[in-house]
């Protein structure tokens, strides 16, 4: 659909991300007249959802996670047979740590509340299960569940960005937002920093790694949402350990299943499929960064990552540094916990902002958007927001109160400005 100028949208979307993308395509399908503003490129690799993989796991030390898991795990499905390009690629995930850790204990005793079929491995169990191309010490455990894999984000992104123009929706690019106006006669007005205005009777705010200042702007109100800049690491698959095919013993044809590893560091990873005779594993974590003045560097120390890759890899991947790195931004909340509110005040139920999604969002975004699309049409999302409400934030600097470590790594060791 052209925009012609001067029309009053159902909704404007302000930032097409995975989560912006997802809502618009959500909105135009239920024929809502929807506006998607991107203050770059479509498809940048300035923010967070670029690049070639993004883990997907049904495994959550906290509950209220699995209702959007479940949901997101299906619509991926649904939306990529609308779409006809495959960007969901289905392995079993691998969760380990040691037994004690109390976030893997939480994730374990959350799979048995929310019936998340798994199996808990000693150390022996996980070696045999994937044929000696990971081992774990023996005071570890292993948790193997079926809902995992990849999902390719640039792909995802243009999918929803393609099926929402399909359905009707204006996109535009290179226009960024500078403030969001409550009108006199209801609605909203969007205004841009090139002098353009644009109505809508709603507004979705998903700016990613700029909400905060996007909101601050609008509303006066802070969030607390640190961006962070972080580093994604490949690592090559030594010679003699595929199978006689580049990346096939630790690929999807494999068998090799998306991972995660609890405790310090944090580390997490994919089977190889980006780039041949690669495997994906980095830290979780990031040196805080302002959006618009980013360092584009050093990355996180690799020491500890080293070892682990040595040590869980028996020799079989290349831990003297990685091949490759590509660089992203988490949004980090000070309980790693998603912000999906209305902005209130005077905008009251007209703005819904969603951000803060800390470097484990993309996953869930095909439910993020259908929440957003039903709080902005209806006011209710159908599933319980109570721990992504902006005011926990008052009750708790902190935010929700958990029972275990954090587990992305800020470098330095911040005293929190949250």
């Amino acid at each position: 659909m052209e925009y012609s100028g001067g029309e009053e949208f159902d909704v404007i979307v302000v930032g097409a991300g995975i989560m912006g993308s997802s809502t618009a395509y959500h909105l135009a399908k239920r024929g809502q007249k929807t506006l998607l503003l991107e203050q770059f490129d479509f498809l940048h690799c300035l923010g967070s959802s670029h690049g070639e993989s993004r883990t997907i796991r049904a495994t959550y030390p906290e509950d209220y996670y699995h209702p959007m898991v479940a949901e997101s795990a299906l619509l991926w499905e649904q939306v990529q047979q609308e779409f006809g390009y495959r960007v969901y690629f289905k392995s079993q995930h691998l969760d380990m740590g040691p037994s004690d850790n109390k976030s893997l204990r939480s994730m374990i005793a959350s799979c048995l509340k929310n019936s998340v079929p798994h199996r808990v491995l000693d150390s022996r169990q996980v070696s045999d299960e994937f044929s000696g191309r990971i081992e774990i010490p023996k005071n570890w455990v292993g948790v193997v569940s079926e809902m995992g894999g990849v999902v390719k984000p640039t792909k995802a992104v243009s999918m929803f960005q393609t099926l929402a123009t399909k359905n009707g929706a204006v996109l535009r690019d290179r226009t960024e937002v500078k403030n969001i106006v409550k009108e006199v006669g209801g609605g909203v007005r969007v205004v841009t920093t090139n002098g353009e205005n644009f109505w809508g009777k709603k507004c979705v705010i998903t700016a990613g790694a700029w909400v905060g200042k996007l909101v601050k702007t609008v509303s006066g109100l802070e969030l607390p949402i640190q961006p962070l800049e972080t580093n994604v690491c490949y690592w090559k698959i030594k010679e003699g350990n595929d199978n006689g095919s580049v990346g096939i013993g630790y690929g999807f044809a494999g068998g090799f299943p998306s991972f995660a590893s609890y405790g310090e560091p944090y580390v997490y990873g994919t089977p190889s499929l980006e780039y041949p005779g690669l495997i994906k594993i980095a830290t979780h974590g990031g040196y805080p960064c302002d959006p618009d003045k980013r360092p584009w560097g050093p990355g996180m120390p690799m020491g500890a990552l080293k070892e682990w890759i040595e040590k869980r890899f028996v020799g079989r991947v290349d831990s003297n540094g990685p091949a490759a790195t590509q660089l992203c931004m988490y949004s980090m909340t000070p309980d790693e916990d998603f912000v999906i509110d209305f902005l209130g005040g005077e905008f009251g139920k007209d703005v819904v902002v969603a951000g803060g999604f800390s470097g484990h969002g993309f996953k869930m975004g095909p439910a993020v958007g259908r929440i957003l699309t039903d709080l902005v049409l209806g006011g209710e999302a159908g599933v319980e927001l109570k721990h992504f409400k902006i005011s926990r934030f008052k009750e708790n600097p902190q935010g929700n109160v958990k029972e275990f470590d954090d587990q992305v790594t800020i470098e330095p060791k911040l005293q929190s400005r949250f």
